[in-house]
């Protein structure tokens, strides 16, 4: 029987040697049925090149514009299903698979015409059994947070279960949902895309499921990450912008605002947080720009 067609979409932006071993853990990788696109947004360290050689098979496709990770990899998505991917799975570039990551992923979402889009267990590259994200939740306020974050791995999930969103850094998702509810909304640029995405699918009748059999390391975040002024930014214009998109409820607005406040207060006039200015910054920034609807990339 013919395994249905995974197109991978990677987006790479001067991270020639992390997209490389990226590539490298694909090329092992125990599902039959895969191809991959890289999207190359503008990177001068030689990426195109090295990829070209060390991998001719790979599809590149060279951005003219630099819109984000949801409009980059929205250029990826539209090419993989024009090219017939039944599956089309997203992934960063600073991510290892094991072989059988896309093997376990298929066979849970083939199991059930309802499943629309599947995640794996992410692990911490630098503490490979230390859980990053086990799937998404979104509480009563509609603040995001991962399942077994920073937990050690003891087998505490053992089995796919519903989720309400995936981490964007592996996110496997089925052309009957992209054509349904469409591609990322490129107005996130960065930051709370893939969680819209899955709550827009999860609102239009598909199951978002987690499983942790399936295996992937991330580089990007680390147990003691602390995040840019500009992650500030985007978490707070866009973590509005989905709340307005999907009409959260009046106690999750009173609450997102009491604690934007509070925090802005605190960073303002509290000498302890005295270091924490440039993220106050950040944060007002977003604030304003989504009261006034700017969106794509944080303003320099």
């Amino acid at each position: 029987m013919v395994q249905p067609l995974i197109v991978v979409v990677i987006l790479n932006t001067n991270r020639c040697a992390d997209t490389l071993e990226c590539l490298a853990s694909l090329r092992q990788s125990s599902y039959p049925n895969v191809r991959t696109i890289v999207l190359d947004n503008h990177s001068t360290d030689g990426s195109v090149e090295a990829i070209q050689s060390a991998y001719p098979t790979v599809q590149i496709i060279r951005l003219t514009e630099n819109q984000g990770y949801a409009g980059n990899n929205n250029v990826g998505i539209a090419a993989a299903i024009d090219q017939g991917a039944e599956w089309v799975f997203v992934l960063n570039e600073d991510t290892i698979l094991h072989r059988d990551c896309l093997t376990f992923l298929t066979n849970v979402g083939e199991g059930s015409e309802r499943i629309g889009i599947v995640g794996p267990m992410v692990y911490h590259h630098d503490e490979p059994q230390v859980i990053q994200s086990a799937g998404g939740q979104l509480n009563r306020y509609w603040n995001g947070s991962h399942y077994g974050q920073n937990e050690p791995d003891q087998g505490q999930f053992a089995y796919p279960r519903q989720v309400q969103w995936i981490s964007g850094c592996g996110i496997l998702v089925h052309r009957a949902v992209v054509e349904q509810v469409g591609m990322l909304d490129p107005r996130f640029f960065y930051y709370w895309e893939e969680t819209e995405w899955c709550v827009r699918a999860s609102k239009a009748g598909w199951q978002i499921v987690h499983v942790p059999q399936a295996k992937l390391w991330h580089k990007g975040v680390q147990v003691n990450y602390r995040p840019k002024p500009s992650v500030t930014y985007y978490a707070t214009r866009n973590r509005l912008l989905m709340m307005a998109k999907h009409h959260a409820p009046t106690i999750a607005w009173v609450q997102a605002w009491t604690q934007l406040l509070r925090t802005l207060t605190s960073w303002s006039i509290k000498p302890k947080w005295r270091a924490m200015h440039e993220h106050r910054n950040a944060m007002w920034r977003g604030l304003v720009d989504f009261l006034y609807g700017r969106w794509g990339q944080m303003p320099s």
